[in-house]
């Protein structure tokens, strides 16, 4: 596995696919860890997954956790196009 792909395995398909990370997060309270990553084929839809210390990921259990990762990716998506703009 490359450094800036993660392999998503689908247990009830057998299938593994390679997807692109975009960026990780912990979160400063919790010390959750999280990785938001895409598939090339379709770069508009983002995941993103708890990961622990051996890379093991699991879902997102809540609604809370959601709205919480969705804040992150909204902020990030602002400081991209910002550091965009600025770099014009």
């Amino acid at each position: 596995m490359k450094k800036d792909t993660i392999i998503i395995k689908d247990e009830e398909k057998k299938t593994e696919k390679e997807m692109k990370i975009l960026f990780s997060y912990e979160n400063p309270e919790t010390k959750n860890q999280y990785v938001f990553f895409f598939d090339d084929s379709k770069p508009d839809e983002i995941y993103v997954m708890r990961y622990d210390d051996k890379g093991n990921l699991f879902e997102i259990e809540s609604d809370e956790e959601y709205s919480e990762l969705d804040e992150v990716l909204d902020s990030y998506s602002k400081d991209l196009e910002k550091n965009n703009k600025e770099s014009k």
